[in-house]
């Protein structure tokens, strides 16, 4: 940083973000970026306009408040649909898909890999048939839809797609695939950088990734074809600073792969959209939004020729962090998820998920998830944070820690390139050993009392109490079960087989997958079904482990 003040004490240490950048005492005109007050050089500029560090529109939420949309899912499609309905009689704007364990590693709830997980941390989705029941009684062509799932995001993507087609509960029942908005998560490379659940080797993966940004470009244009995810990255224990390269990397390598599918980079740059996580550090945050929007926006316009104004903004998703909330004085955490939201919302996010206090412990209880929305309201309609764009723009501090931010996330660029690209940086471990480092530096000063957690090293009270939790019953894994296997028994094996030895043909070819994929999907081939399809053409992945 430019300033010459010293680094700032409290509590008789040296002050540090939470990535362990050091913090001056105080921040004054010298620590802005040059070039304020010339429009021509202006990097932080107005709200809405180029390079969109204070937001990607000019009236921000004066214009449309951020999309309230709470992440939601466990046991069966019943019990997840009663959620949702429950969470858009409460004000919830947008629905959030949360699949269980099996679901997301490309497991049917009936293999043996899936006992004792079906249901468990949210839903569980083995056909089209579920999917159908999931969004019963929504119409999907007036609510926006994310789920949240990677590997076998396609497969997803096809169940929804023909659910919407047999019962999309609009006004005309069906609901089209070009009438279809929201987001699938489908961001791959996290998946082997930081969350861990794949199905494919990278290779592979990647062409799925490809094929679905294709296929939607061309027929699902309201529709979100990936989240390029920061969350996961920064709960595996990266930095802000890694969170914030690591994901935007990725987010480049997914636009290199489509212009070289030939497509037409205004085609389908808006469409793409990117989901960061709030940590705890209330000014590093903002300040982390505020250079991604600047950097993607000149890394579209100036690398890849992008022409439109829309292809080079940052739409983003936020959710607080649930590794910052304690199983210890668990109330505490709707302090942090307070904070953490209203970082969000001050570093402009276009929509926001608030954990619930009782996460730490379990998938939240209904009173939880009606506090964690709450929050959102009460900052909404009472703070007062929404009546001006940007209100923390020009701050000393925060144009500094942007700044900051931005040389350090081009750092961590050069480095990657060096390694061949992202993919290549991957299977080479680079990020995940910078992530793992990052984290055990961070447990190291938690353990040592450097950096203080209210409750759980410090000011603790010994035996508490522990909230209500919400418990899922063991009988929906055998009522899960039952479903898919009565599935089964109703549809016709012969198209099945059929479909799936088509997908295969297929997959051993270099033809867009989508379309084979909706045909498994109208002939209500399973997940798992499908996924050991492609298994047999692509093969399996096995991690190579990081010290």
């Amino acid at each position: 940083m430019k300033g010459s003040s010293s680094q700032a004490q409290v509590g008789g240490q040296e002050a540090r973000t939470l990535s362990g950048e050091p913090v001056r005492e105080l921040y004054t005109p010298d620590d802005l970026p040059g070039g304020i007050g010339d429009p021509a050089h202006d990097p932080i500029g107005k709200p809405g306009s180029y390079p969109f560090t204070r937001g990607i529109y000019e009236s921000m939420y004066r214009g449309r408040l951020w999309t309230m949309r709470q992440f939601a899912g466990f046991g069966t499609s019943e019990e997840t649909n009663e959620r949702f309905h429950y969470l858009l009689a409460h004000g919830q704007t947008g629905l959030s898909t949360a699949f269980d364990m099996p679901s997301l590693m490309g497991h049917d709830s009936d293999d043996s890999r899936s006992f004792g997980e079906v249901g468990r941390e949210g839903v569980a989705v083995d056909t089209t048939e579920d999917m159908r029941t999931l969004f019963a009684g929504i119409d999907v062509g007036e609510v926006s839809v994310s789920m949240t799932i990677n590997a076998p995001a396609a497969i997803m993507l096809a169940y929804f797609v023909v659910a919407a087609e047999q019962d999309g509960d609009g006004a005309s029942g069906a609901v089209a695939p070009e009438l279809l908005s929201g987001t699938i998560q489908a961001d791959i490379l996290k998946e082997y950088i930081a969350q861990k659940e794949w199905c494919f080797p990278i290779d592979p993966a990647m062409r799925l990734c490809g094929d679905m940004i294709e296929w939607c470009t061309h027929h699902m244009p309201r529709w979100h074809p990936i989240s390029i995810s920061g969350y996961h990255i920064r709960e595996a224990g990266s930095t802000a600073q890694q969170e914030l390269a690591f994901t935007l990397k990725d987010g480049l390598t997914y636009v290199e792969q489509a212009i070289e599918r030939g497509l037409d980079v205004d085609d389908f740059a808006p469409r793409l959209s990117f989901f960061f996580n709030a940590q705890i550090d209330f000014f590093e945050e903002i300040a982390k939004y505020r250079a991604a929007r600047r950097i993607w926006a000149r890394e579209l316009r100036e690398s890849f020729g992008a022409k439109h104004e829309r292809s080079w903004l940052m739409r983003f998703h936020t959710q607080t962090a649930g590794v910052s909330l304690t199983a210890q004085q668990p109330l505490n955490n709707i302090v942090r998820t307070t904070i953490e939201a209203l970082a969000g919302v001050l570093g402009g996010t276009q929509s926001l998920h608030t954990n619930s206090y009782d996460e730490a412990l379990a998938l939240p209880t209904e009173e939880a998830v009606r506090i964690a929305l709450r929050t959102q309201q009460v900052i909404a309609h009472e703070s007062g944070v929404a009546n001006t764009a940007d209100p923390l723009g020009g701050s000393y501090f925060v144009e500094a820690l942007t700044d900051e931010m931005e040389a350090r996330c081009y750092e961590y660029f050069s480095k990657i390139d060096e390694l061949g690209g992202m993919v290549e940086a991957v299977k080479r471990n680079y990020p995940q050993r910078e992530i793992a480092d990052a984290a055990f530096t961070l447990q190291q000063d938690i353990d040592a009392g450097e950096r203080v957690v209210v409750g759980v090293n410090r000011f603790c009270e010994g035996d508490e109490e522990e909230p209500e939790t919400l418990r899922i019953d063991p009988a929906l894994e055998r009522k899960q079960i039952d479903r898919l296997q009565s599935a089964r028994a109703r549809r016709s094996g012969a198209e099945v087989e059929r479909t799936l030895a088509e997908l295969r043909s297929t997959a051993a070819g270099k033809a867009n997958l989508m379309g084979p994929l909706i045909e498994c999907a109208r002939a209500c081939a399973s997940e798992g079904e499908i996924i050991e399809s492609l298994q047999q053409v692509f093969g399996r992945y096995t991690e190579s482990p990081v010290f």
